[in-house]
Order: structure tokens, then sequence, then C-alpha cells
């Protein structure tokens, strides 16, 4: 995935050398995932239980991208986005002790903290239609537009994981306590492609005589089927808008 995502990068860093009357555009924005689903969505359980805040995963969102001059009010746009998060968060209702060999989570948020990291990342390459109602030759210059991406994306869970699945029964003086083994795990599904959508819409203000500043919001909309370490899941949302401003080059 590395080697697409950096390839795709470098042509779209070439292609305003070969190419005129184009633009090459490099833009930097805060992405606002979703973060949606039911019971059975990852994102709901791990807010659910951990002590991960929603907004943790709201972040940067580097983007490069190149139009090609269709006509005055029509262009098609190759894009490529990066984004990826991680954190570390604890169980917030539960501790963990030893017993015999084994380690169990107790009720109990006062004692050892039960923690792992939950890491999440999307790399979109994008080919869209692009629209200049007014064209292109006026003072500020309107735009919006749409189309379709294969989005390379990861997820990844490491560190302790309770295994609600698997409850035990402590006998206590004061009365028996359900409690659950706890266990250290990596749990991944890495480069992953799903098939997904991108809608776009801004203005262009000119600052020079080839460059314009570029304001911008982009909506991604992609929901990911899990196959491996997460199966069972609903399907992860890892649609989000994304507000940004950038530059463009006009060649």
């Amino acid at each position: 995935m590395k080697k697409a995502v950096i390839t795709a990068a470098l042509i779209l860093l070439i292609l305003p050398v070969v190419a005129s009357a184009n633009i090459f555009n490099i833009r930097y924005g805060y992405f606002v995932p979703r973060m949606s689903g039911g019971q059975d969505s990852l994102w709901t359980i791990e807010f659910d239980n951990m002590s991960f805040k929603k907004s943790a995963y709201q972040g940067g969102m580097l983007g490069l991208s190149y139009e090609y001059f269709v006509n005055r009010y029509l262009s098609l746009e190759f894009g490529i986005d990066f984004y990826s998060r991680q954190r570390g968060g604890w169980y917030r209702d539960y501790s963990q002790y030893k017993v015999d060999s084994m380690y169990f989570a107790f009720p109990d948020p006062f004692g050892q903290p039960i923690i792992h990291s939950f890491h999440v990342s999307e790399t979109p390459l994008s080919l869209a239609v692009k629209i200049t109602p007014l064209g292109r030759r006026v003072r500020f210059v309107p735009y919006f537009g749409g189309g379709v991406g294969l989005y390379f994306w990861t997820v990844r869970i490491q560190g302790e994981i309770i295994d609600f699945s698997d409850p035990w029964i402590y006998q206590d003086p004061y009365g028996d306590i359900t409690v659950y083994p706890v266990y250290y795990s990596l749990l991944e599904e890495s480069n992953r492609i799903s098939l997904g959508g991108v809608a776009f819409a801004g203005v262009m203000i000119p600052v020079g005589a080839r460059t314009t500043l570029d304001l911008g919001i982009r909506y991604h909309m992609l929901k990911a089927s899990f196959r491996e370490s997460f199966e069972g899941f609903e399907k992860f949302d890892l649609s989000g808008y994304s507000l940004s401003a950038g530059l463009n080059f006009w060649f």
C-alpha cells in the first residue's frame, strides 16, 4: 500500500511539469469523522468502554491533487488525501487483578488500569468531476464536484483487552463477582482497500498571477467491511468532512 500511495503522490507532483493550463493543489484540512454505528460498531464499543474521546480522532488531513481542464467550466481532478490518528486509553469501569496465574477485569475503576491503543487511518485515491459554474476568469471562482475513490485503510487495537464473551465468577466473602479475563492482543486489519466516494465545494481566490488560495469543504463517504480480526462487527464508518485551506498553482 505504501508503494502505491508514494507512486500516486509522485505522479501528482510530476503531472504539472508535463502539462499546461491546469492546476496542482496542495491543501491541509481538519477532518471530522462521523464515527457512527449501532451496538456492534467498533466505534461505539470503544467509546462506550474506553476513556477515548471522539475529539481525539478529529485531526489533520493533508491533500494533493492535479486538475485537468476539459473546458472553461469542467475539469477532472485526481487527488490523494492522508489521515491517521492513534490514541491510548483505559477501560473506565474496570481494573485488572491477578488471580492465580491469570489477570481478570473487576468492576472497580480505581485499581490497575487496563490499557490499549486504538489506531485508525485512511488514504483515499480519488477521481472526481469539478465544475466551476462561473468559469475561471472571475475574481472569486466558486466550484463544486464529486467522484469515486479507492480508500486504503487500517484499523488496529494493541494492548490489554477484556474478553466479555467469557465471564467468570469470583467468590468473594461479600458476594460473588462476575469478572472477565484480560489478554494482551494485537487486532489489526491493515492496508485494506474499499470503494468510496467524495464530494466537495469551495472557492478559489487569486493571490498572484498563477496562484489562488483555495478554501473548501470535502466529504468522504466510506463504510468498510471487516473480514479478519474484527469479523462480526458491523461496517466501520470512515465517512466524514474536512474543512481545508490550500494553494492552487496554475500551469
